[in-house]
């Protein structure tokens, strides 16, 4: 069989992109994959379920099939198993809330001014793009991403080598959400619980703290990581998806810091996209690099070789890579003696 020859479908696919991008938050805001759920098969059961055009719901689940996340046969249409996990409403994994942070104007904005981003080597939106002071886009980001993150929680929190009756004393930077500190506390019953991050991020900290029964044990440090004073004698400090803010010098400052506010054989876990060391692999993380191009004036996505040399001048004496899979993140571990 002849080879195939040249092929313009990967340019064509790649300059459309933004048609599924559109598919998806469309089916998302009717509600499609739950009227599914419910007992749609057909286009018409759909359009009545989602208050639309029976035509209109044929072709966009027809799209939805072709993309993947509906199997059609005839004209009946179903879930895959990856849509009813995280595109049912219903489901406790529900991912449809997380476009209210990742389809921003902010972050959909700073792709548009990608090629002066490439020219200037940092973003375009503004000087310092979203980690700007006390940056509104954070307050989108702790509402829509704590599903998210439900996972990679489970993952970091598994990391923790401790009795689950032993009192920690944990330091969460840059909480966000609060899941990943809101986690550890479930885990370990006589942890407690400091989140630092902007006050207004720590409100939606504070409700899930509440909500997941832990908010006794959960305080705040409101302010900028770099101002505040974060205390001392930590069991753990969490450093969850931070440092790709920043540049490495930015990034040694915190691990210094890290290292100060923990007692003698207490440990970091930085949660990160590290990408392997030819930064074009594994192909889920090393994309992430650009996303800090486009929206940040100095992140990127670091090497474990990178963050190893940055925690071993900071004063830790042994740092381990983990692969949290099956998601898309990893873990650096990092112990002071």
């Amino acid at each position: 069989m002849a080879a195939h020859g040249p092929s313009p479908a990967l340019f064509f696919d790649t300059v459309n992109a933004y048609q599924r991008t559109e598919v998806l938050r469309t089916a998302i805001e009717l509600d499609l994959f739950s009227a599914v759920v419910s007992g749609g098969k057909t286009a018409d059961e759909i359009a009545t379920a989602c208050k639309a055009s029976p035509r209109g719901i044929r072709i966009l689940a027809d799209s939805l099939s072709i993309i993947g996340f509906l199997r059609k046969e005839s004209d009946l249409y179903e879930l895959t198993e990856d849509s009813a996990i995280f595109l049912n409403r219903a489901s406790p994994a529900y991912l449809g809330g997380a476009l209210e942070f990742l389809l921003t104007p902010d972050i959909r904005g700073a792709f548009t001014q990608l090629t002066q981003a490439v020219r200037q080597g940092g973003t375009a939106i503004s000087d310092e793009g979203t980690v700007s002071h006390n940056n509104p886009v954070w307050v989108a980001f702790a509402r829509a991403m704590g599903p998210v993150m439900h996972m990679p929680a489970q993952l970091l929190a598994n990391l923790i080598v401790a009795d689950a009756q032993q009192p920690l004393k944990v330091l969460d930077v840059a909480a966000g959400h609060g899941l990943f500190g809101i986690t550890v506390a479930q885990r370990f019953v006589q942890a407690n619980v400091t989140a630092l991050d902007w006050p207004n991020v720590l409100e939606v900290a504070t409700e899930n703290a509440r909500r997941a029964g832990v908010g006794n044990r959960h305080h705040l440090l409101a302010g900028s990581a770099f101002e505040l004073d974060w205390g001392h004698s930590y069991d753990i400090v969490l450093l969850t998806n931070f440092l790709h803010h920043f540049d490495e010098p930015t990034c040694q400052q915190i691990a210094e810091k890290t290292h100060r506010a923990l007692k003698s054989g207490g440990r970091a876990l930085t949660l990160e996209f590290i990408p392997n060391a030819d930064r074009i692999s594994p192909p889920a993380t090393a994309p992430f690099a650009l996303t800090m191009l486009a929206t940040t004036a100095r992140g990127d996505a670091y090497t474990f070789a990178e963050y190893d040399q940055i925690f071993t001048r900071a004063g830790f004496t042994k740092n381990e890579f983990h692969a949290l899979l099956p998601t898309n993140q990893q873990a650096v571990v990092s112990i002071k003696s």
